[in-house]
C-alpha cells in the first residue's frame, strides 16, 4: 500500500493542490512556516479523521474561506482507494470512501495506515500521562477498529458521570445514585473493554519495543514498557470495574469528578528497573520514544498485513547520527513522508529512492525525483 496522489482545496496556507508522489521516499524541503507540516497533517487527516496538531476542524480551514476539502488516492489491493474528507465552518465533517458516504469516523481507519513521528513524540517518555494514552489509543484505533467506539462510548458516559458528580458536589437535592449508577454502568462495560485492548497492546508493544532498543544500543540497554491500569482488574470484565468506581464514588462526589479509570491509565517505561519517565537521561528517554514509534510500524504489520505510511516531521534533526542511521534503516517498504529545512549528503544517501518537494506560501514551487538505480 502507498498514496499515489493527493489533492487540497483551503487547506490550511494551500489555496489549490494537486501532486503526485513517490513509493518510497517523498521529502518536502522549505523554510519554516511554508507549510510543510500542513501537507503531512493532511495525509494524516484522512486516514484518523482527526489532526495531529489541533482538535478544531476549523482551524484548518484557510482564513477567509468556508470550507477545505481533502482527496487522497491510495495504492491498496492491486486497486486505487479514494478518501475524500471536507469540513465547513461550522465544524461538520463529511467522508466519502469510494465514492460512498462514510456513516462513521472509525471506516477511516481500516484504510490508510499512518504512523506519524514528530519532535513532540521524541518527548513521549517524560511528558504527562496523556501523550503515552494518545500514544495506546491511535494505534489500537487502528489496528483494532471496534476500539474507536468503546473509547467513544466512554468518553461520553465519563462526560455524564462528571456532570452528576458536580451536581453532587454542589449539593443538587435532586441528584441521586440510582442516576449515577446509570454512568457507572455505561463507564463499566466500555472501560473493561479499553483495559482489555490496551492490556493485549502493552504486551505486544513491549516485546517489540524492546528488541529495536537492545538493537539500537547494541545490547547495552533493555526497555521494559508495562501496562498501568488505573483500575485493578485484569480483562474485560464489567461488574468487577463497576465495583471500583462505586467504591470510590463518595471520594468522587467530594471532588466532582471522576477519579478512577482508563482517562488516568498510564504506560511504565523501565531500564534496568530505573523509571526512566522520571531518571532517565534524554538519551534514554529519546531511545525509548524512538523504539516506541518503531514498534508501531512492526505492530501495524503484524496485525493487518500492510506497512503503514509514515509520517517525519522535522525528526531526523532532533536525533543524534546514530539514531538516525537505525531509523533510516527501518524504512525499507515503508513509504515515507518526511520534512526538512535541508537533508545532509549522508541522509540522502541512505535513503535511497526520492522524490523532492520545494515548498513556499502553500505551494510546490519545484519538484524533483533522484534514483539509486
Amino acid at each position: 500500500m502507498y498514496i499515489k496522489q493527493i489533492e487540497l482545496k483551503d487547506f490550511r496556507n494551500y489555496k489549490e493542490l494537486k501532486t503526485e508522489f513517490h513509493p518510497n521516499v517523498n521529502i518536502f524541503i522549505g523554510q519554516n512556516a511554508q507549510g510543510k507540516t500542513n501537507l503531512l497533517e493532511s495525509i494524516f487527516l484522512t486516514s484518523m479523521g482527526r489532526s495531529f496538531r489541533t482538535n478544531k476542524d476549523k482551524d484548518m480551514i484557510r482564513f477567509g474561506k468556508e470550507f477545505f476539502r481533502i482527496r487522497l488516492v491510495a495504492f491498496k489491493d492491486d486497486n486505487d482507494l479514494v478518501v475524500e474528507l471536507a469540513v465547513n465552518r461550522d465544524g461538520k465533517k463529511g467522508i466519502k470512501i469510494d465514492g460512498v458516504k462514510a456513516k462513521k469516523l472509525s471506516q477511516l481507519f481500516e484504510n490508510v495506515y499512518i504512523v506519524a513521528f514528530s519532535p513532540e513524540d521524541l518527548r513521549i517518555v517524560k511528558d504527562e500521562p496523556e501523550k503515552r494514552r494518545k500514544f495506546m489509543d491511535r494505534e489500537l484505533c487502528q489496528i483494532k477498529p471496534s476500539y474507536y467506539n468503546s473509547l467513544s462510548q466512554y468518553r461520553k458516559a465519563l462526560m455524564q458521570r462528571n456532570a452528576c458528580l458536580k451536581e453532587f458536589y454542589m449539593g443538587n437535592p435532586n441528584m441521586t445514585d440510582d442516576i449515577l449508577d446509570i454512568w457507572d454502568n455505561k463507564m463499566a462495560e466500555y472501560g473493561s473493554r479499553i483495559l482489555s485492548c490496551r492490556e493485549e497492546f502493552v504486551r505486544k508493544i513491549n516485546k517489540i519495543s524492546g528488541r529495536i532498543h537492545r538493537e539500537i544500543t547494541n545490547g547495552k540497554e533493555q526497555l521494559e514498557v508495562s501496562y498501568e491500569p488505573n483500575i485493578k482488574v485484569s480483562g474485560n470484565q464489567p461488574a468487577l470495574f463497576y465495583e471500583e468506581l462505586k467504591k470510590n464514588r463518595e471520594k468522587d462526589k467530594r471532588r466532582g469528578t471522576s477519579g478512577s479509570g482508563p482517562h488516568k491509565d498510564d504506560l511504565r517505561l523501565q531500564i534496568g528497573h530505573i523509571d526512566i519517565r522520571s531518571f532517565g537521561s534524554q538519551g534514554q528517554q529519546r531511545t525509548a520514544a524512538l523504539s516506541l514509534k518503531l514498534s508501531e510500524i512492526e505492530l501495524i504489520k503484524e496485525e493487518t498485513g500492510e506497512s503503514p505510511v509514515l509520517l517525519l516531521d522535522d525528526v531526523l534533526s532532533e536525533l543524534d547520527q546514530e539514531r538516525q542511521n537505525y531509523l533510516i534503516r527501518s524504512l525499507e517498504k515503508t513509504q515515507v513522508f518526511l520534512t526538512t529545512t535541508e537533508l545532509s549528503g549522508e541522509a540522502e544517501q541512505r535513503l535511497g529512492n526520492i522524490k523532492y518537494f520545494q515548498i513556499k506560501d502553500g505551494m510546490i514551487v519545484s519538484e524533483k525525483e533522484k534514483s539509486m538505480l
